[in-house]
This record gives C-alpha cells, structure tokens and sequence, in this order.
C-alpha cells in the first residue's frame, strides 16, 4: 500500500530509515529502537493524504486540519478592511499540509519574521513568525496567514504571485505544530464553530456572501 508522503518530509524521513538500519546491523537495538519510533513518527506527520474537494457553489474550504479554537472579527492585515478571523490549531498529530480555501489567483504573499509563542497562543496571530497569502477569485479576497508555533520553526509556502490555484489545491506545510488563521469577508456565512474539527480540503469553513 502506497502511502502517501509531502516530499519536503524526505530530508528528515529518510536520515531517520538510514539511520534506523545502520544502528540493527551493528546490533545498537536500543538506537536502532530510538530511530525506527522517529521514522515512524515524522513518516506520520508528513502524510498527504487525498481529499474530496465540495463542489457547492461560492464553497470555502478549510485550509488546515485542526480544531478551530477561534472566531472573531477583525481588521485584515493589508487593506485594513473588517473580517471574520478563523483559527485553526494543528497539534503535531494532524496532517500539515495546506490548501487554498477557494479558486483563485494568489495576488499577495507576505512573511513576517516574528516570534515563536505557543500557537494556541491569542498572540501569536501578530506576534509569531508568519507567512500570509492574499487570494483574489475576482470577486473577493481571502487571507490564509501560515503561523509557526512553539515547535514549529519552519514554513513552507510554494505559490509565487500570479499563480492561480484550483479550491482546495496544496500549497505550502508548517512542520511540527501550528497554526492557521483564514481572514473572509465579514458577509461570509460561517458553517463551523469553536471547537470543530475540520479537514483541509475537505471540510466547509463557510460560503461566500457574493449578492
């Protein structure tokens, strides 16, 4: 059975194999016992499972899987318009992939050096390091704000601007624990609530308000 795998897990997987069979030829069990749980440990964290995409009309898809921890409104982070803030926190058992939550042309990517607070930390959605992604479907914009947590020191993000991304199509990780915050008009009708489990790619965070 294939399983499948983000490839920028393979520079800690495969050190961990290696090392895993280099230390039961040379008999080290209790090293060799050490290792194999590494590699069984990162090889889970980094699964890229496949998803069913929703095909409902002006759909807004999670962008992580997590636990949403959080709902407010707030003041978005480059046009400074009001929004609706969803939190969604990634313990390391979740898978870390991350898919854009709707069809569109990514118009702005920034990355903001910062701190590494808890990230079920209220702070951390202005203080930690973070990577934000401005997504235009040509009638409205939505930000996905990638925040490294405590453990979580890196972020990967692989659209350049001008890309244009289909709805819940990959498009970076966080390694090791995180956090993503995904900013919607505040018209957005919201299908989660604070303490939801949602599936990225999978799961309905809401739909989009276009009358």
């Amino acid at each position: 059975m294939k399983i499948p795998l983000a490839k920028d897990g393979l520079i800690f997987i495969l050190p961990l194999l290696v090392s895993t069979v280099f230390m039961f030829l040379l008999s080290f069990n209790w090293a060799a016992i050490i290792f194999g749980l590494g590699f069984l440990f990162v090889t889970w964290f980094f699964r890229d499972p496949e998803r069913t995409i929703p095909k409902e009309p002006n759909v807004i898809v999670s962008p992580a899987d997590g636990k949403v921890t959080e709902i407010i409104s707030e003041r978005e982070p480059i046009n400074g318009k009001s929004c609706k803030r969803v939190t969604i926190f990634l313990s390391v058992f979740n898978v870390h992939i991350n898919r854009v939550p709707i069809e569109g042309t990514i118009e702005d990517i920034r990355y903001n050096p910062g701190k590494f607070l808890a990230a079920f930390n209220p702070k951390a959605s202005l203080d930690n390091e973070q990577n934000i992604i401005m997504i235009n479907n040509g009638q409205s914009h939505i930000f996905v704000k990638q925040i490294a947590g405590l453990i979580a020191r890196r972020i990967v993000c692989w659209p350049k601007k001008g890309d244009t991304y289909k709805l819940g199509q990959r498009y970076g990780l966080i390694r090791f624990g995180s956090r993503v915050d995904i900013l919607l008009p505040e018209n957005t009708k919201l299908s989660v609530n604070i303490g939801d489990r949602v599936s990225g790619g999978k799961s309905v965070i809401g739909y989009l308000n276009l009358n």
